[in-house]
């Protein structure tokens, strides 16, 4: 057993998953996470690809001596969620953390629409309803916030508004019954109740509820059409509009089931930015929600032969929109209906007991404040439990002044030449006018001279597990799943993922010119054009070894070394995202273009982490708070 018992003595587990698992940020810093009386108990990790398996078995199963288990599989998947429950057996899940892909909405790129991944989000919100956590933990790029001028922010607060309570529903139906009787026709009361009943219902009853709510619509819309020439009511387009949408808007199931499918294609086709795009982007917008609804009302608008000043059509057309309410906007419109202080402070008591999660607000979280030696920000969603604590912020763990630079990371891994391999630590290039730069810390960054503390670069070394693990093995690398079922380790070195590319001069050169002007501007740009060595790249970075690194990327040749101009290996990406040395990133090193997203290579792993040690004042946050 690799957990120390003076470790788990007089300490409660609390229990969590990680979805979206990717390397496993996250999970290393929940890991690292305790209180006098808690730590976390890592229970399940998911994602998509078999890469991120492999190296968290490695990490986890293997070394740690955990029995973790691993989910791979796609969230999007219909059969994700029994396999999920499959797994967890009868474990109550405390914490779920996860980042579902934000690549289609990055500011680091062209964002996409209809991008497949664009509402993962809907789907990691579905395993939050299904196991009803404590605690949940959201985190995404910081460009989120203003994606699409802010409205994809509040689509995800309205769908974290809409999980709801399920034991305060019959009090909740019986006051609004009671208050739409008053205030409402028999229409719309019907119309609202159901509709809530269909998103509060599982599956099955669901289904049942939709069926009644288009029954209700079409009630309505007979009598309205009586009350119109006969012949208008069978020929008129408009009239066939409202009814051939309607029928449109039934078909929920179908119609998410074709944009699915052309969702996927056109990811699979890689169909982008070429003369396909806009036609498969306007034909999955012609079969969604808003756009069905959209007709049918501008069909109500136009049709002059309806009584625009009738009540009855009013009504008709604001429930038809309702239909694609969240229950959140269901909420929103009932509170219409409220008349009166009394009634109002009524209905706010009931929404506050139904709603089961609160977010107090999106926290932006920048890693150098948590003694990470990057100035990657992130937004975190942390959903709390309505018995919980209310988690507003995740307090910095190390001042401004404090911050770790990029020379204290990766001074002692400057020893590699062009094309080499570096399976042990070797004799560091010492550059004196940084050298004061190398402060002795906390383990989570803060500065001090107490006997506990090291500098960066050795607690990278040494690891931040002491506390609670002796390793069950020593760390290792295998190149697959397959190899790792049949023993095929590699040889076990002191120092993994430490590799540099074997460049050619021109590339060489073109590095050492862009490393001189320190930046890759216009000026740079024309001299690399007289001497013959311009590049198609469009950005290339010189890292600073003064300050922070930029938010590290999965493109390995994107940073310069500030000392050795060459790009950067896996292990050195892996120090300024905070990851230990006995960290072993499995599988291929790299890979070339769109192989990217299949494989997840070593560089994709470390760049699409959560830094460890951000995860870590998140997990110990979390842990001060619940209860």
């Amino acid at each position: 057993m690799a957990e120390k018992k003076s470790f788990l003595k007089g300490k409660k587990p609390v229990t969590f998953l990680d979805l979206f698992a990717g390397a496993g940020g996250i999970s290393e810093g929940f890991l690292q996470a305790y209180t006098s009386d808690r730590y976390f108990k890592f229970i399940l990790a998911s994602d998509i690809n078999e890469n991120c398996e492999l190296t968290h078995i490695v990490r986890y199963n293997h070394q740690f001596g955990l029995d973790t288990k691993f989910l791979t599989a796609d969230i999007m998947a219909p059969d994700f969620m029994p396999r999920l429950l499959a797994q967890l057996g009868d474990v109550k899940i405390d914490v779920v953390t996860g980042g579902p892909s934000c690549q289609s909405f990055s500011l680091s790129g062209r964002r996409k629409r209809f991008d497949k991944r664009d509402n993962l989000f809907l789907h990691y919100l579905t395993v939050i309803r299904k196991l009803r956590p404590k605690y949940f933990v959201m985190e995404n790029v910081k460009g989120l916030l203003t994606k699409d001028k802010g409205k994809f922010k509040e689509a995800i607060l309205r769908e974290i508004r809409s999980i709801i309570d399920d034991k305060n529903i019959p009090s909740f139906i019986m006051f609004l019954t009671r208050l739409l009787d008053k205030n409402a026709s028999a229409f719309v009361k019907n119309c609202i109740l159901t509709k809530i009943k269909m998103e509060v219902a599982d599956d099955e009853a669901a289904c049942a509820e939709r069926d009644s709510y288009f029954a209700i619509l079409d009630t309505q819309f007979k009598a309205i059409t009586r009350k119109i020439d006969y012949r208008l009511s069978k020929s008129n387009i408009n009239i066939a509009t409202i009814r051939h949408g309607l029928n449109l808007l039934r078909r929920t199931d179908e119609r998410n089931a074709i944009s699915a499918a052309i969702i996927n294609e056109k990811s699979q086709a890689d169909i982008d930015n070429d003369f396909f795009v806009n036609q498969f982007n306007n034909f999955i917008s012609f079969i969604d929600d808003s756009t069905i609804t959209n007709t049918i009302l501008s069909a109500i608008n136009t049709f002059e032969e309806f009584d625009k000043s009738s009540n009855d059509v009013e009504e008709f057309r604001e429930m038809i929109k309702l239909y694609s309410y969240t229950l959140d906007e269901t909420f929103s419109l009932v509170k219409k209906f409220a008349k009166g202080k009394k009634e109002t402070e009524e209905l706010d008591r009931h929404l506050e007991d139904i709603r089961l999660y609160r977010v107090a607000k999106p926290i932006v979280a920048i890693a150098a404040d948590y003694g990470v030696p990057q100035n990657r920000e992130r937004v975190l969603f942390i959903g709390c439990r309505k018995d919980q604590d209310l988690i507003d912020a995740v307090p910095p763990t190390v001042t401004e002044e404090e911050r770790v630079t990029v020379y204290e990371a990766i001074h002692d891994l400057d020893f590699l030449g062009n094309g080499s391999v570096a399976e042990t630590y070797g004799t560091q290039r010492i550059i004196p006018e940084f050298e004061p730069l190398i402060r002795r810390r906390e383990v989570q960054g803060h500065i001090s001279d107490a006997d506990e503390t090291h500098t960066f670069s050795e607690w990278s070394k040494i690891g931040r597990f002491a506390h609670r693990f002796d390793f069950s093995c020593e760390p290792f690398y295998v190149r697959s799943l397959e190899d790792l079922n049949n023993n095929l380790f590699c040889e076990a070195p002191v120092l993994y993922n430490h590799q540099t590319s074997s460049q050619s001069d021109d590339v060489k050169e073109r590095l050492s010119i862009i490393a001189k002007h320190g930046v890759y501007d216009e000026d740079c740009k024309v001299e690399l054009t007289q001497l013959g060595l311009e590049s198609n790249k469009r950005n290339y970075t010189v890292l600073n070894p003064r300050g922070q690194s930029p938010t590290v990327v999965t493109m390995p040749d994107d940073f310069i070394h500030y000392a050795a101009h060459r790009a950067m290996t896996v292990r050195e990406m892996a120090r300024l995202q905070s990851f230990d040395d006995s960290f072993v990133f499995q599988g291929k090193r790299q890979t070339g273009g769109s192989k990217r997203k299949s494989e997840i290579p070593q560089y994709t792993l470390v760049g699409n982490a959560v830094p460890p040690l951000m995860a870590r004042a998140i997990a110990n946050t979390i842990l001060k708070h619940i209860k």
